[in-house]
């Protein structure tokens, strides 16, 4: 995980997919609020992970593309999809690096908070494999009686607990989050990422989409007001699928075809054990996710 040397900025974190830097003393990005925000440059990278487990080669063109769907979700949760304005981190008007400006955004710097916020409205995944054993998604009973693939009753809240670089997030049930975060905040995470999940949802049924499932981040700023950080809804955190497919598909492959790294998680499902090293990945199955991403962008965005 090498990360670039950009000027003006100064290489702080390395995350899966995600590289971060903070500005270098006297450093100015061209924003309108007198640099009185804290400020991190978010970069995304072409690396891909499965599994909790960063693969190599990379999926050209990924962090633009996720940068470019990012930036398009922002503005429909900011209001543009004729819903409320959700709060995101962008700082408007600032100016990336030339070298990233495609792949980054220049954000506001958040107290994060160490909730995974998951967001299901299909069974699919490791809910499915759950649901098989014990009826139950993430603790959560169902009716039953579902297939793979199935549309839920109603979108249910899965919170995580987000692990350390390196180690794997732990499914958490609603009370742990209180307990970590204090009642206030997880009700206000719960009932945000439901409401954006909603909203994203039929936004992409319009375009002919299912959002199966989807993580949200948050954190609070300065003035403890929770803010939608990161990637947002992107095919990196989200299922989606085509609605056509869904409906006239016989088998849950036909069912849940997918623009998301899928391609990934099943090739990689089907040649490695989960033990050491994962195997590189090959071109054709990069190029394929790089083909999804882009083409999920064009039915999304245009």
């Amino acid at each position: 995980m090498s990360a670039l040397d950009l000027p003006g900025w100064k290489h702080v974190y390395s995350g899966k997919v995600r590289d971060l830097y903070r500005p270098d003393e006297g450093t100015s990005d061209g924003a309108d609020d007198g640099g009185a925000t804290e400020r991190m440059l978010v970069v995304a990278s072409d690396r891909v992970s499965a599994f909790d487990h960063v693969l190599e080669p990379g999926i050209p063109g990924k962090g633009e593309l996720l940068t470019r769907l990012s930036r398009w979700w922002f503005d429909q949760l900011g209001g543009a999809d004729g819903g409320r304005a959700i709060p995101n981190h962008l700082v408007a008007g600032a100016a990336a690096p030339a070298e990233v400006a495609g792949r980054s955004m220049v954000v506001r710097e958040l107290d994060m908070q160490p909730i995974e916020c998951v967001v299901r409205g299909y069974l699919t995944g490791s809910g499915w494999a759950e649901y098989q054993a014990d009826g139950t998604v993430c603790g959560i009973p169902l009716p039953s009686g579902l297939v793979n693939g199935d549309r839920l009753p109603e979108p249910i809240f899965t919170p995580a607990y987000k692990a350390p670089l390196g180690e794997h997030d732990e499914n958490i049930s609603f009370e742990r989050t209180v307990e970590l975060v204090g009642p206030d905040i997880a009700v206000a995470l719960r009932d945000t990422s439901l409401e954006i999940y909603s909203r994203a949802a039929a936004l992409a049924e319009a375009k002919g989409l299912i959002l199966a499932d989807t993580k949200f981040e948050f954190g609070l700023d300065a003035d403890g007001t929770l803010t939608l950080a990161d990637e947002v809804l992107t095919s990196d955190s989200s299922r989606y699928w085509d609605a056509a497919a869904w409906r006239t598909g016989a088998t849950p492959e036909e069912r849940m075809a997918s623009y998301d790294k899928q391609i990934v998680r099943d090739w990689l499902a089907s040649v490695w054990d989960k033990t050491g090293t994962p195997p590189e990945l090959p071109d054709d199955i990069a190029q394929r996710t790089s083909a999804k991403y882009r083409e999920l962008l064009e039915v999304l965005a245009g």
